[in-house]
C-alpha cells in the first residue's frame, strides 16, 4: 500500500492544473461563488503534490483557448443554453480528453439533462457506483457523495458519462459541492461540510488527472 501510495505522489508531482469556468448562454449564473475554485485550489496545493493554479480562468466553449483546458467546471442555478457550434466543440474537445466536472447549484438539472442529450444524443448520464475510484482515489467516500445543502432532501447522486471507457463528465447532483468550497461567510457551511466539500473536490481534480 505504501509502494503505491508513493508511486502516486511520483506520479502526481508530474502535474499542474488550471480549474476553468465555463461561461455559458442561457440565462444562468455560470458566476456563482467566485470564490469557490480558488479557494478549492488552494487545498489542492495545501494538501497535494499536485500544482493548482489559484487564479481562476474563464472561457466560453467558442474560446479558442477550450483545447487548452483540460479540466472545465460548469455550475449555477437556471437555464443552460449551447449553440449548434458549442454542442460540436464541447463533444470533440470531451472526446479528445477533456474532463468537464459539473455541480448543480439547485435548479439547472433539466437544461444540463437535456444539453447533455444534444451533445451525446447516444449516450446516458449513468449513476456511478459507490466504490467507483473518483470516491476512493485519495479520500474515501465509501457510501459515495457527501450531502452539503439539503436542496429537495434527496440523497446526493453522482452521475457520468463515459467517452471510450473513459470518464470525461462528472456531475453531481443533490448535493452541492461546490457551494462548500466557498468563503465560510457565503453560505454559512459548518466546518465539517466545507471540509468534506474540499475532501471531495481534491478527489475530483485527481482523479481527472490520472485518468
Amino acid at each position: 500500500m505504501m509502494i503505491k501510495l508513493v508511486l502516486f505522489f511520483i506520479v502526481l508531482n508530474l502535474y499542474d492544473i488550471t480549474v476553468t469556468r465555463l461561461k455559458y448562454g442561457g440565462g444562468g449564473d455560470w458566476y456563482n461563488d467566485p470564490s469557490a475554485i480558488p479557494n478549492l485550489c488552494r487545498e489542492v496545493n495545501r494538501r497535494t503534490e499536485v500544482k493548482a493554479n489559484e487564479e481562476q480562468k474563464i472561457i466560453s466553449v467558442s474560446d479558442k483557448e477550450l483545447f487548452d483546458s483540460p479540466f472545465i467546471f460548469l455550475t449555477g442555478h437556471g437555464n443552460i443554453k449551447f449553440t449548434d457550434e458549442d454542442v460540436v466543440r464541447l463533444r470533440r474537445w470531451l472526446e479528445s480528453g477533456g474532463f468537464l466536472y459539473v455541480d448543480d447549484d439547485y435548479g439547472m438539472d433539466p437544461s444540463f439533462r437535456r444539453e447533455m442529450k444534444r451533445i451525446f444524443p447516444e449516450k446516458e448520464l449513468v449513476e456511478l457506483p459507490f466504490d467507483h475510484e473518483i470516491y476512493h482515489i485519495f479520500y474515501k467516500f465509501p457510501q459515495g457523495l457527501p450531502k452539503i445543502h439539503k436542496h429537495e432532501g434527496k440523497p446526493p447522486q453522482g452521475f457520468g458519462i463515459f467517452c471510450g471507457g473513459r470518464l470525461a463528465v462528472f456531475y453531481t447532483f443533490e448535493t452541492n459541492i461546490s457551494d462548500g468550497w466557498a468563503d465560510p461567510e457565503i453560505h454559512n457551511d459548518p466546518p465539517q461540510k466545507r471540509e468534506e466539500a474540499f475532501k471531495m473536490g481534491i478527489n475530483i481534480i485527481l482523479y481527472a488527472l490520472t485518468h
